[in-house]
């Protein structure tokens, strides 16, 4: 046992966030923690990492653990390059000794087996991708422990990583990098196809339970099943004890008399059964009340075509973003837009609206132009000093929405507001609150149009859910930038997938075939770079910056290739046959670490650890000989 917790409490201000909380982590573990939002899950996991003190309750582990806590955000000072920045971390760890030459050897090899090349080690941090940067929080806590804590705590690391990112963490959780990794993780999320791929327990904060969570081993697909379980026979047992109750208050309504030892005796356990009656309906309201009621409110407009893009092409700062791109928007449907940071999602849409003028092609729009409502990533607009009251009810007391009236304080509850909220400036709310007040507002404007810009980021899994259904509902189009890949797969009838190298958007049906041109896209630029960098070397007089990627990936497809040997022929042709048989060892090996029967064997779970790295590590090298072999086929 690497650690245990028991009966924590903790409150800010009168505000009781959670009590009685106990949970403990062990060998091989890697537990997902999820909640409603304001359930404390960070302030509990701050507790388990030693960064914040309960109110109450003790947390215990063997002498000599090491733990390491990645935050949410990832702020790094301005101008301090990743190299920089981990050997500050490295200085901390206790076999550099304070010595600045072994913290920048050890923050080095961190930095290197974590995928750092000597170019990025010296970039400033700033300049990085979001998945870079959440690469460099995590290298700067690896190299505080040495390398290899016992328990790594990452608060939210999901947010605002594009697929990239999101692989590069999932297989660093599940596999290490190198001889880098943790003996166990923890971490809060939201992102339910993470849970599903990296949790072997997830744990629910909630006050919907008797100790304030709910723990079940297995991935997010088991815990759904468990917790719907729990809650039925949570909901019956609340109804049995009703029914109790009520043949309680009919039998003391007869005028039973309480000096009698077997009418003061059931007297008593009367007031018992109440007490249990009013715990389990308190749980049962808050399951039931665990996301905020989201409905938006369409035009009911029968455009066939809102919106039309024919050839458009969009650069910035020099960069091309987009061209060539046909894009028709019309009522009922969902378009996601998919592609890493950087690629030109947010500017695409901004396009498709007209805020911003096409380089060259043509947007049309409906007329009379279609009412859009959005929801930004950067959720910043409310003025500063706007009270929550102002910003979810513009025009007084009165909300007015689907034909009926109602007060902003009813308008408030439905978004799970307390009322004395409403008094309070909204930068004081946190991300999920600030999240559930945009959609409050948005929901009072009838929209032909919805524009959900990055909509997952700090809302809840139960609000995430009833988000997707309100979207399935809405009469008229949506247009969705998310990495949350659960969101797109259920919502998107269609997928544009910006970030190729030639410009040109893939628009794709389906989530695995924007993850497949995703891939597709990656390996281009790989092979353009190739190309590129020895051109670049031999024209001197030619800036990096003109080089013509979509010719440079032509250039790859013409290079003469080489003739292969009869034994590479050979190996070769049995190449797809042999990965195939590989893939499924894999598969069999990873699924097998879900077995109860292993994860209660720490020493036995860890060598199949082991084992399943290898077995992937094999697929991987696989490919790779592949991918080279074709390279030489003539």
């Amino acid at each position: 046992m690497l650690l245990t917790a028991n009966r924590l409490s903790k409150s800010h201000g009168l505000r009781e966030l959670f009590s009685g909380v106990s949970i403990s982590i062990d060998d091989g573990e890697r537990i997902g923690m999820i909640g409603p939002n304001g359930a404390g899950k960070s302030t509990l996991l701050r507790m388990l990492a030693g960064r914040e003190d309960p109110d109450d309750g003790l947390i215990r582990s063997p002498r000599g653990t090491v733990t390491v806590y990645v935050p949410q955000r990832d702020d790094f000072e301005p101008g301090v390059t990743p190299r920089a920045a981990c050997t500050a971390s490295a200085l901390t760890c206790a076999d550099c000794h304070g010595d600045i030459h072994e913290a920048e050897v050890l923050a080095a090899v961190v930095l290197g087996k974590i995928g750092f090349d000597d170019a990025r080690m010296d970039q400033v941090a700033e300049s990085l991708s979001g998945g870079w940067r959440k690469r460099l929080s995590v290298a700067c806590a690896l190299a505080s422990a040495g390398g290899t804590p016992d328990v790594l705590f990452l608060d939210e690391p999901t947010n605002h990583l594009d697929v990239e990112g999101l692989d590069w963490l999932e297989n660093f959780i599940l596999y290490g990098s190198q001889d880098l990794r943790a003996r166990a993780v923890i971490f809060v999320t939201h992102d339910r196809v993470f849970l599903e791929n990296c949790a072997t327990r997830i744990v629910e904060l909630s006050r919907a339970y008797p100790e304030g969570t709910l723990s079940v081993d297995g991935n997010y697909t088991e815990f759904r099943r468990r917790r719907g379980e729990f809650l039925q026979m949570q909901a019956r047992a609340e109804a049995s004890l009703a029914n109790e109750v009520r043949e309680d208050d009919r039998w003391l309504s007869r005028g039973a008399k309480a000096r009698r030892t077997k009418a003061k005796g059931r007297i008593e356990e009367s007031g018992v059964r109440r007490d249990e009656l009013a715990g389990l309906a308190s749980r049962n309201s808050a399951a039931n009340m665990g996301s905020a009621g989201i409905d938006f409110n369409s035009s009911g407009r029968r455009t066939r075509k809102l919106i039309s893009a024919e050839g458009v092409a969009k650069s910035m700062g020099g960069k091309l973003l987009f061209r060539n791109l046909d894009l028709e928007l019309v009522p009922g449907e969902c378009v996601g837009l998919m592609g890493p940071n950087g690629s030109g999602k947010t500017t695409l849409l901004r396009v498709l609206l007209g805020e911003l003028p096409p380089d060259a092609g043509l947007v049309k729009r409906a007329d009379p132009t279609p009412r859009v409502v959005s929801m930004t990533q950067t959720r910043s607009e409310f003025p500063k000093g706007t009270l929550l009251r102002e910003a979810i009810s513009p025009l007084g007391d009165k909300v007015r929405f689907r034909d009926s009236e109602m007060h902003v304080t009813a308008w408030s509850r439905r978004f799970l507001f307390r009322d004395e909220q409403l008094l309070q400036q909204v930068s004081m709310l946190s991300g999920g609150e600030l999240a559930r007040a945009h959609v409050a507002r948005m929901m009072l404007e009838p929209a032909d149009v919805l524009v959900l810009d990055e909509p997952t980021n700090d809302l809840d899994i139960p609000t995430l859910e009833v988000l997707e259904d309100a979207v399935e509902g809405f009469g008229g189009a949506t247009l969705l930038v998310t990495h949350d890949r659960a969101m797109l797969d259920r919502l998107a009838s269609r997928i544009v997938v910006l970030g190729a190298p030639d410009g040109i958007p893939r628009i794709v049906a389906s989530l695995p075939q924007a993850l497949r041109a995703l891939e597709e896209f990656e390996s281009l630029a790989l092979a353009a770079a190739k190309v590129a960098v020895p051109a670049s070397r031999t024209i001197t007089s030619a800036p990096a910056a003109a080089i013509d990627v979509p010719n440079a990936v032509a250039a790859v497809a013409a290079t003469p290739k080489k003739k292969l040997g009869y034994s590479e022929q050979r190996e070769l042709d049995g190449m797809e046959k042999a990965i195939a048989v590989a893939e499924a060892k894999s598969a069999e090996l990873s699924a097998r670490l879900n077995d109860a029967t292993l994860l209660a064997n720490h020493a036995a779970y860890a060598k199949a650890c082991d084992t399943a790295g290898e077995a992937q590590a094999a697929v991987t090298r696989m490919y790779a000989r592949w991918e080279e072999l074709e390279a030489k086929r003539a």
